[in-house]
């Protein structure tokens, strides 16, 4: 088998405009003899390069003219790395962790022709003029509220609300019950985290186009989001979310629901590999955030669990769709993947804590359409530039106090300066 090594993103050269024209066809062949591919990826304290080098080892060995180098981006990162490397006539063949977008669309494989890629996880969520440049390994499920299972009997809650109404009552149940802090959030993004999850799987429930609705200037903002705004407000007005959250960094807080001083953590799935890490943690179940009464199918906010592109620039195309079909249906290969960072894909099991086993259920329950993207968005359903960091000042005002309406008019007056 031939070795798989590591490069550095940094290690890029320079080279003329010329050069980067001729590398940049779209009709890029393979060369003769061994086919080296480099793939940019995200290294973390979980995806190790040893981890990634361990993971493409099958494949090479079933494919031994292929050699798989993995490139670390550094503390650069993937998403900085790339415009970079493409500007110095120096891109990697597969990039991993960034999703395609319009802006970045020429530069990719059209990955259309494979059904790998089409109909794997989110792939119409992410296409962009009915094209699919993307193929990932699973989801992150984002419209989720974990939650105390203690506290929830000593508090008389039988069952996880599934409605708004519901959630509402049980808030009040938690606080009389002598909850301090029945929603565990913070500062920083966390702040608009649980107003999305309050708005978000009724909005796209009734406005499925509302991310491209909103861009155009068809909807407003108050029109839209203008309830969710306003129950936010109000539990801040009841104590439900604690008026000092916004000193609370995200370590903290998770950190404090663990250690049971909170009832509820609207928080992503990759929370479950925080839990299963921490052996003192109390009973924690999980429920899909609700919707408003009367909405049978809620939207699931959801990303892409680790995504998978081909530059157009890369000289072996075929070795890298051969690699990427790999990674992304090889039952233990994408197992490992999901695994090693707590994401789900229906049909794709992996031994798990009884948490992980309930957002394993929900995925399950899950029907494709009803996932949405959340924050600014994804694929064509996306959002102003700017927009997270909008929401999240806003969310933040609501909690120092600024009433609903003045939130609701802040935004409006941003997407109609922001808006196409």
């Amino acid at each position: 088998m031939i070795t798989t090594r590591t490069i550095a993103a940094g290690a890029a050269v320079a080279v003329t405009a010329l050069a980067l024209s001729a590398c940049s066809s779209p009709g890029a062949s393979e060369e003769s003899g061994d086919v080296e591919l480099r793939v940019l990826v995200n290294v973390t304290p979980n995806l190790t390069e040893e981890w990634w080098n361990e993971l493409v080892a099958p494949f090479e060995e079933a494919n031994p003219d292929i050699d798989v180098v993995i490139q670390n981006p550094g503390a650069e990162g993937v998403a900085a790395a790339v415009p970079r490397l493409l500007a110095a006539g120096d891109a990697p063949d597969i990039v991993q962790s960034q999703a395609p977008s319009v802006e970045l669309a020429p530069e990719l494989v059209d990955l259309s022709e494979y059904e790998w890629a089409s109909e794997g996880p989110l792939a119409d969520q992410y296409s962009i003029d009915g094209k699919y440049y993307m193929a990932g390994i699973g989801v992150q499920l984002q419209s989720l509220m974990f939650y105390n299972k203690q506290a929830f009997a000593d508090a008389g809650i039988t069952e996880p609300p599934t409605t708004l109404d519901e959630l509402d009552d049980a808030l009040a149940k938690l606080k009389a019950a002598g909850w301090e802090t029945p929603i565990q959030t913070g500062g920083d993004w966390m702040s608009s985290h649980v107003l999305q999850a309050v708005g978000l799987p009724s909005i796209i429930a009734e406005y499925p186009d509302w991310f491209q609705e909103m861009s155009d200037g068809e909807l407003t903002f108050s029109e839209t989001y203008g309830p969710a705004v306003e129950r936010y407000a109000d539990w801040v007005a009841k104590g439900y979310i604690p008026k000092d959250a916004l000193g609370v960094k995200y370590p903290d807080a998770e950190q404090n629901f663990l250690a049971g001083g909170s009832a509820i953590y609207p928080m992503g799935s990759w929370f479950a590999g925080t839990e299963a890490k921490t052996p003192d943690a109390p009973e924690i179940g999980v429920f899909r955030a609700p919707a408003e009464d009367g909405i049978d199918n809620p939207a699931m906010g959801a990303n892409i669990a680790s995504p998978y592109f081909i530059m157009k620039a890369s000289k072996h195309q075929d070795a890298a769709a051969k690699l990427l079909e790999y990674l992304t249906t090889d039952e233990d290969a994408v197992v490992s993947q999901l695994e090693v960072d707590g994401n789900f894909r229906d049909g794709y099991e992996y031994e798990t804590t009884a948490l992980g086993q309930e957002l394993g259920a929900i995925v399950a329950d899950t029907p494709a359409s009803d996932y949405t993207p959340t924050g600014g968005g994804y694929g064509e359903r996306k959002l102003p530039n700017g927009y997270s960091d909008e929401i999240n000042a806003q969310t933040q005002a609501l909690i120092g106090g600024t009433p609903a309406a003045d939130v609701l008019s802040s935004m409006d007056a941003w997407f109609a300066a922001n808006a196409n």
